[in-house]
């Protein structure tokens, strides 16, 4: 059951981290589009640059743990 919750909660960051991701790439367009220049729009590619190689190594970790298996070769 622990471990269960425990699967859960990480899917769930997992989750939050995406939505965080497309919430900053969603900024730096609207700040691109409005060429307003009070705050730079690098600033939001880098949080989702940052952001994305986070996620990336917390499923390279979860594989290598076991807590997440990828899918059997369709051949």
């Amino acid at each position: 059951m622990a471990a269960l919750d425990t699967l859960v909660i990480f899917k769930l960051v997992l989750v939050l981290l995406l939505v965080f991701i497309l919430f900053n790439l969603a900024r730096a367009l609207f700040i691109m589009v409005k060429a307003e220049n009070k705050q730079p729009m690098s600033q939001y590619l880098g949080r989702r640059v940052i952001f994305s190689a986070v996620v990336m190594l917390l499923l390279l970790l979860a594989l290598g743990l076991g807590w997440v298996t990828p899918n059997p070769r369709p051949y």
